[in-house]
């Protein structure tokens, strides 16, 4: 399997003509390195990884050589691994809930690599998902900046089994009732286009370049 170079330049061209306020993320994980230096022969600098160990094997060997490599955690953080996330992870997208937030601002130093923060909203209320559910958001926003950290965004994974643009609509609703300034990180392989028509600024791909559909 290698990485497909031209579904990444055609989702790469579709968002730099047509929605150029948005980013593509290459997601990379549970791929070897070998796959990532494709994916950056062909231009992409910024991937997801939904693990911190996994991340730290791969992306401290490519950052020997290709050191503008930006690297977001888009899984669930454990308390117990902020400390080595944040050496690794230029943002961390999965930020949700008030013990995981001080565990950050108890750790937060401008030497480590982690600057910039966003929270996970689950959107769709669902059990098996993590996220702060909508209503909850604006409390955990607030103790997040009185602790000190850098809130950018928001990112969602909507339920694969509906339609994705109700779900998209009420996260930019959600941003602009808190803060609209902030950034949305919404979309993967199966609703990306829905997630660019309603003004995400990154969009998560994996499966579509690396064949898995």
């Amino acid at each position: 399997m290698n990485f497909d170079k031209s579904s990444y330049q055609e989702i790469r061209n579709l968002v730099e003509k047509k929605y150029p306020l948005a980013k593509l993320m290459v997601v990379s994980k549970n791929r070897p390195a070998s796959m990532i230096r494709e994916a950056i022969q062909e231009g992409a600098l910024l991937f997801g990884e939904n693990k911190v160990q996994e991340a730290e094997k791969k992306f401290d060997e490519l950052r020997k050589d290709f050191n503008d490599i930006e690297l977001h955690l888009i899984g669930p953080l454990q308390t117990n691994k902020v400390k080595q996330a944040m050496k690794i992870f230029d943002v961390i997208q999965s930020v949700d809930r008030e013990k995981l937030i001080k565990e950050i601002s108890k750790n937060h130093s401008e030497l480590l690599r982690t600057q910039k923060f966003y929270l996970q909203i689950n959107i769709g209320k669902e059990d098996q998902k993590s996220g702060v559910f909508p209503e909850q958001t604006k409390t955990l926003y607030d103790y997040a900046v009185e602790q000190g950290l850098n809130i950018v965004g928001f990112m969602c994974i909507p339920p694969n089994d509906k339609e994705p643009d109700t779900y998209f609509y009420q996260m930019i609703e959600l941003k602009n009732s808190i803060n609209p300034n902030l950034l949305l990180s919404m979309g993967m392989s199966g609703d990306y286009q829905s997630a660019l028509k309603h003004q995400t600024n990154c969009i998560r791909i994996g499966s579509l370049f690396f064949n898995d559909q």
